[in-house]
C-alpha cells in the first residue's frame, strides 16, 4: 500500500495490547460505550396515519421491533385492461423502479455493499438458467453452468489464503450467511461433540447456525473495539476443556469493523492444551476478509495457520447485482459432508442444490479487470476516505470510532429518523455507522455531512425550545 496511507494503516502492537486508533492520544477510551448517549425521547416517531415514502420502511417507535407491512404491487391481469394497456403500465412500473433504485443508490451509506459496478458485457448472459447444482469440482449432467469461472475463482481465493490447490475445496455460494452456515456444519461434521464459540457482536447467522444445528454455543463478551474478549475466551474454554472447540472469528464484525486476533487465539489454545485435533476455525471474513489482504502490516488470514474454514460475501467489497459469496475448507474436512447424487451424476456437499451460476461469472469478471493492484487501490481509497469522514464528523462534534482495520465509521445515532431511512443507515441502540466502499466518494461524504449537520442543529434547536415552552406552561398553572 502507498506510503501515504502509512498513517491510517497501523499495525497491531506485537506485544498483544490493543491499539490505539490513529491521531489519537494513547490511553484515550473511545469505545462505543463511552459515545454520548442520544437520548431515546429525542428520537421522532410517526404516527401510523402519518404518511410516509412509498419507498421507505416506517420507523421503529419502541424496543420491540413490531411487523412493518410493505405495500403490496398487484400482478395485473390482461383480461382487465388489454394488451396494450397492460404493456404501457407494466413500462411504467419498471420506470418508476428503476427511478426509485437509482435515488435509493445516491443515498446508500450504511450497509456494507460496494455499488461501484459495470457489468454491462454480461447482460447477453441473463437469458440462460446458469446453475452451477452440485459439487463444483464434478461436473454434472446438466450442461448449463459456470464451473470453469466458480473453479477460477476459488484459485484465485486459494492463492490469496494461500492454499495449495489439491488441499482445498470450495463453492461459491449464494450470501455470507451461506458461508458461514457450512464453515460451521464443517466444523460440527468434523468435531462432533464441539462447543461453539463466538463473540456477542458476531453476525446473527453464527448463533443460527448453532441453532439449525442443535449445538452447544457460547456467546463470549466483547472488547470495547468490538472484538472478542480473549481473556473471557480463555475462561469459556478453560470451563469445557473436555470437550471440542469449534470458534468462529470476525474479520470485521458487522456494527464496528473489528477485527478477531487468530493468532492470539491460537495461542490461547495452545496454552490450555487444545491440540489440532481438538479445535477448529471458521473465519468470517464477510466484508473485511476482503480487503485485510491488502492493508499493509495488517495481520492475514491464511491457511498456513490451523484454521478450518474461511467465508466472504462477494456483493459487499467486490460489487455484484446479486448476493454472492466464496466459502473454502479443507479438502480432507468436506468428505464428511459429502454425497454422491446419481441423478445429477455429481456429489453434494453444499448447503444449497441449486446456485447461482451468474455469480462466479461476475466474480472472475471483476477480479480479471482490475486484478490485486486494483483491489489493493479500491482498499485504500475506502480507509483513506473512511479516515476523512471521521475527521469531518470530529470536526463538527459528532463523536465518532473506527477501529484500524476497517472502513465503518461509527457515530451518535442521528435523533432525526427520516434521516436514517433516508441515508439507509444502520443502526444499533444509540450507535449509526457508514460502511466507507469503493462507491462512496468524498462529494458523497459531504452531502451526507452537510444534511447530518442540518439535522443534528434543527433537533437539537427543536429540544431547546421544547424547555422553554414546558417552562411557559409551568409559568401559566402557577398563575
Amino acid at each position: 500500500m502507498a506510503d501515504t496511507l502509512g498513517q491510517v494503516v497501523v499495525a497491531l502492537s506485537s506485544s498483544g495490547t490493543l491499539p490505539t486508533p490513529v491521531g489519537q492520544p494513547a490511553g484515550t477510551d473511545r469505545s462505543p460505550s463511552k459515545l454520548r448517549k442520544a437520548s431515546s425521547t429525542s428520537v421522532t416517531s410517526r404516527q401510523p396515519d402519518e404518511p410516509t415514502v412509498p419507498y421507505q420502511a416506517r420507523p421503529v417507535t419502541s424496543a420491540v421491533i413490531t411487523h412493518n407491512l410493505t405495500a403490496a404491487l398487484p400482478v395485473m391481469e390482461v383480461g382487465e385492461l388489454g394488451q396494450e394497456e397492460l404493456e404501457a403500465r407494466v413500462r411504467q412500473v419498471i420506470e418508476d423502479y428503476r427511478q426509485k433504485l437509482e435515488d435509493r443508490t445516491d443515498h446508500h451509506m450504511g450497509y456494507p455493499y460496494n455499488l461501484d459496478f459495470d457489468y454491462g458485457p454480461l447482460e447477453g448472459l441473463q437469458k440462460f438458467c446458469i446453475n452451477n447444482l452440485g459439487d463444483p469440482f464434478i461436473e454434472s449432467n446438466y450442461g448449463v453452468h459456470s464451473r470453469e469461472f466458480e473453479i477460477g475463482v476459488l484459485q484465485w481465493f486459494a492463492r490469496l489464503w494461500e492454499i495449495e490447490e489439491d488441499e482445498f475445496w470450495g463453492y461459491v455460494t449464494n450470501c455470507g450467511t451461506e458461508g458461514n452456515l457450512h464453515g460451521i456444519l464443517v466444523g460440527r461434521e468434523t468435531l462432533p461433540d464441539g462447543v461453539l464459540y463466538s463473540s456477542a457482536e458476531s453476525h446473527y447467522s453464527v448463533f443460527k447456525a448453532a441453532r439449525m444445528y442443535r449445538m452447544e454455543a457460547v456467546k463470549v463478551g466483547v472488547l470495547g473495539t468490538g472484538e472478542i474478549d480473549y481473556d473471557h475466551l480463555r475462561a469459556c474454554l478453560a470451563a469445557n476443556a473436555d470437550k471440542p472447540a469449534i470458534l468462529n472469528l470476525n474479520i470485521g464484525t458487522t456494527v464496528r469493523g473489528a477485527v478477531d486476533d487468530v493468532d492470539r487465539v491460537l495461542a490461547i489454545l495452545a496454552d490450555l492444551g487444545f491440540g489440532e485435533d481438538r479445535f477448529y476455525i471458521h473465519c468470517d471474513g464477510a466484508l473485511f476478509g476482503m480487503m485485510i489482504p491488502f492493508v499493509k502490516r495488517a495481520p492475514m488470514v491464511t491457511f498456513k495457520k490451523p484454521i478450518g474454514s474461511v467465508s466472504v460475501s462477494g456483493h459487499k467489497f467486490v460489487g455484484a447485482p446479486v448476493p454472492c459469496g466464496v466459502v473454502m475448507t479443507r479438502l480432507k474436512h468436506i468428505q464428511a459432508l459429502s454425497t454422491d447424487v446419481e441423478y445429477l451424476n455429481s456429489r453434494d456437499a453444499t448447503i444449497m442444490g441449486s446456485r447461482n451460476g451468474h455469480a462466479p461469472i461476475y466474480m472472475w469478471y471483476t477480479f480479471t479487470r482490475k486484478g490485486y493492484e486494483g483491489l489493493r487501490k479500491d482498499v485504500e481509497r475506502c480507509l483513506r476516505n473512511a479516515h476523512l469522514l471521521r475527521s469531518m464528523l470530529e470536526r463538527a462534534g459528532v463523536v465518532t470510532s473506527l477501529n484500524e482495520l476497517s472502513s465503518t465509521v461509527v457515530f451518535e445515532r442521528p435523533a432525526d429518523e427520516d434521516f436514517v431511512r433516508r441515508w439507509q443507515l444502520a443502526c444499533q441502540g444509540d450507535i449509526a455507522h457508514v460502511v466507507v466502499m469503493p462507491n462512496i466518494t468524498v462529494a458523497k461524504l459531504e452531502r451526507f455531512v452537510t444534511e447530518l449537520i442540518a439535522v443534528r442543529a434543527k433537533s437539537s434547536l427543536a429540544g431547546a425550545l421544547a424547555i422553554s415552552a414546558e417552562a411557559i406552561r409551568e409559568g401559566e398553572e402557577e398563575a
